[in-house]
C-alpha cells in the first residue's frame, strides 16, 4: 500500500476530454478545494489533486467495465448533485429520534449531509485507549494520524477517487491493544435536502489494535428526497482483533448510493459483517476483505429488498492469503414489481493459503414475474488442501407452502407475507444486536403483502 501522499502526487495522469458528469464534479472540486478539511496541509492538498486528477482521466465507470457491467449508473450521469458544505443549522433532536436503535445505549457520531453536527452527537464516554471522532478534525490537525490508512492501495473506480478528492468528514475510530468497548458505535449518515438536490462524500476509518473489540453500526437514512452518497469505510484489524459491523441503508426512494468496506485482517482477527439495503434508487455496495494474517476469519451477511424500479447490486471479494483462513458468506435477496438485483461473490485463495475454509451462498425470491435478478459466485483457488462450495438460487414462493398455510386458514395475503418475512428472518437471526434486529423486522413486516395481518402473526 503506498502510504505517502508525496509518492501518489507522483501518480497523477490527467485524462481526456471529459463527459459532462465528470466535468461537474471537477469544477465542484474546484469550488470547493480551499475550504476542505486539511487543505491548510500541503500533504493533504496534494492528495485531493492526485485524487481529482485519477478521477478526470478515469470516469465513471461503464457497461465495458466488467464489475460495473449490470449497475444502472444513469442517475447518477444525468443529475447534477451539489457537493454539500457544512450545514447552516442542525437538524431538530425530535427529526433524529426515528433513526436511533431504540433502547440500546449507543456511542453516537451524527452526519448531516456528511459533516459531523456537534449538537447531535453524544460520543459519551470511551475506555482508555479507545478514540472516536470527527475524520475532518483529524485531516485539519494531525493527518499524519490517518495517512498510512487514508489511501486505498489502488482506486477500483472513479468513485473511490471522487470520494477521495472531496471527502469531507466522516468517522475515525481507533482502539488500543486490548481495548473493548461494551456499547456499540452508531454512526447515523443523514441526508437532508437544499436548494438543490446535495452529494454526500463520506469517508470513515476504524483501526482496532491487538485484541481489541468493538460493534459498529453505520445507518444511512434520509429527510431529503433526493441525494447521492458515495462513502467508503476502511476497516484495519490487528492480529487478535474482533469487529462486529453493521451497515444498514435505508435512504429515500430516489436516493442514489455507492458504498464501499475494505477489509484488512491481521492473525487470528474476526470480522462479522451485516449488510442491509432497504432503500434508494440505486444502491451498489462492494465488500473487499483481504485475510493477511493465518488463521483470520471472515463473516459477510447480507439481506436486500427492493420493489418498484429501484435497483441494488452488491459485490463481495475475499482474498485468502495464508493458511487456516475461514470465510462464510450468506446473502438473500427480495425483489417486487420491476427491481433488479445484481450479486457477484469472488473469493480467491491465493498459493500457500493451505487449509482455507470457504463457503458462500445467495438466495434469492422473486416476488413479480418482472423482478429480475443476476447472480455469479466466484472460486478462483491456487492452493490443493482447501474445502470450498458456493452456491446460488432464484425462485419464487412455495406453492405447497403457500397451500399448507391456506389450508390452517390464512388468506393467501397474508400466506405470502409470512413466507416472505420467513426468507428474511433467516438473515436478520444472524445479527447480535437486539434493536437492528428489531428495525429490520419492522421494515420487513411493514412491506411485505397484508402487512398487518402478518404483524398480528408474528
Amino acid at each position: 500500500m503506498m502510504s505517502s501522499f508525496t509518492q501518489l502526487e507522483s501518480g497523477a495522469a490527467p485524462g481526456g476530454e471529459l463527459d459532462g458528469a465528470v466535468a461537474h464534479y471537477v469544477q465542484e472540486y474546484r469550488r470547493l478545494a480551499a475550504g476542505l478539511p486539511g487543505s491548510g496541509h500541503e500533504r493533504v492538498r496534494a492528495l485531493r489533486q492526485w485524487a481529482i486528477d485519477r478521477f478526470s482521466a478515469m470516469g465513471f465507470p461503464g457497461p465495458r467495465d466488467e464489475h460495473w457491467k449490470y449497475t444502472r449508473l444513469g442517475g447518477i450521469a444525468k443529475r447534477r448533485f451539489r457537493v454539500a458544505g457544512r450545514p447552516a443549522a442542525d437538524v431538530g433532536r425530535e427529526e433524529l429520534a426515528g433513526f436511533l436503535l431504540e433502547g440500546t445505549e449507543c456511542h453516537r457520531l451524527v452526519f448531516i449531509n456528511g459533516w459531523q453536527s456537534a449538537l447531535l452527537s453524544d460520543p459519551g464516554r470511551l475506555p482508555e485507549g479507545a478514540v472516536l471522532g470527527s475524520l475532518a478534525h483529524i485531516l485539519s490537525d494531525s493527518p499524519d494520524l490517518v495517512e498510512p490508512w487514508l489511501v486505498p492501495a489502488e482506486l477500483r473506480s472513479g468513485f473511490e477517487a471522487l470520494n477521495a478528492a472531496l471527502v469531507a468528514d466522516g468517522a475515525w475510530l481507533y482502539l488500543g491493544r486490548g481495548v473493548v468497548l461494551e456499547r456499540p458505535v452508531h454512526l447515523i449518515f443523514l441526508s437532508v435536502g437544499g436548494d438543490e438536490p446535495q452529494s454526500s462524500q463520506v469517508r470513515n476509518l476504524i483501526v482496532a489494535g491487538p485484541n481489541s473489540q468493538a460493534q459498529v453500526v453505520e445507518s444511512y437514512v434520509s429527510l431529503a428526497t433526493e441525494h447521492f452518497t458515495n462513502t467508503i469505510t476502511t476497516i484495519v484489524l490487528e492480529e487478535g482483533a474482533g469487529l462486529e459491523h453493521y451497515k444498514l441503508q435505508e435512504e429515500s426512494e430516489r436516493a442514489l448510493h455507492v458504498g464501499r468496506i475494505d477489509v484488512r485482517q491481521g492473525r487470528d482477527s474476526r470480522f462479522r459483517s451485516h449488510a442491509a439495503s432497504l432503500g434508494g434508487e440505486l444502491s451498489r455496495h462492494d465488500v473487499a476483505a483481504s485475510l493477511e494474517g493465518e488463521g483470520a476469519e471472515c463473516v459477510l451477511n447480507g439481506l436486500y429488498m427492493v420493489e418498484g424500479r429501484q435497483h441494488v447490486d452488491f459485490h463481495t471479494n475475499v482474498e485468502h492469503r495464508e493458511p487456516h483462513g475461514t470465510s462464510r458468506e450468506y446473502y438473500k435477496g427480495i425483489l417486487g414489481g420491476r427491481s433488479r438485483g445484481v450479486f457477484n461473490g469472488r473469493v480467491h485463495v491465493h498459493p500457500g493459503a493451505q487449509r482455507t475454509d470457504s463457503e458462500q451462498s445467495n438466495k434469492n425470491l422473486l416476488l413479480s414475474r418482472d423482478a429480475e435478478v443476476d447472480t455469479k459466485p466466484e472460486l478462483e483457488i491456487y492452493a490443493d488442501d482447501v474445502k470450498c462450495s458456493h452456491g446460488a438460487t432464484v425462485g419464487q414462493l412455495d406453492p405447497d407452502m403457500l397451500f399448507y398455510l391456506r389450508a390452517r386458514g390464512i388468506d393467501e395475503a397474508a400466506a405470502r407475507g409470512l413466507l416472505t418475512y420467513g426468507f428474511a428472518q433467516d438473515v436478520i437471526e444472524r445479527m447480535g444486536i437486539e434493536a437492528v434486529r428489531a428495525r429490520l423486522e419492522s421494515v420487513i413486516v411493514s412491506r411485505v403483502p397484508d402487512a398487518e395481518h402478518v404483524k398480528g402473526i408474528v
